[in-house]
């Protein structure tokens, strides 16, 4: 299993407003080839970071869909006027090893 994992940092205060469009989100990865399940975290002691955790079944799945139209579409309830601190932006990669 792949499994992407992006880090950022609201700087504008819309915490409540990023964690609302989380909850709201139109679903559109999950109908993706190899998509598994999405986790999106946010530290206790850090409310404005957030943790976007993707589960696929190979990074071929993950790059597919990541460059794809439904990527964008997907982002397309992203709150107006929202600020990403973009030193604390980050995508990284993984295998899963066990659960």
């Amino acid at each position: 299993m792949f499994v992407a994992i992006s880090r950022f940092l609201v700087k504008n205060g819309m915490e409540s407003e990023v964690r609302e469009a989380f909850r709201a989100r139109p679903h559109q990865v999950d109908g993706a080839d190899g998509f598994i399940r999405m986790e999106v975290l946010t530290p206790r002691e850090r409310s404005a970071e957030f943790w976007l955790l993707t589960f696929w079944e190979d990074e071929s799945s993950f790059r597919s869909w990541h460059g794809g139209h439904t990527f964008k579409e997907s982002h397309s309830g992203i709150p107006k006027g929202l600020k990403l601190d973009p030193g604390e932006t980050e995508l990284r990669f993984f295998d899963h090893v066990s659960s």
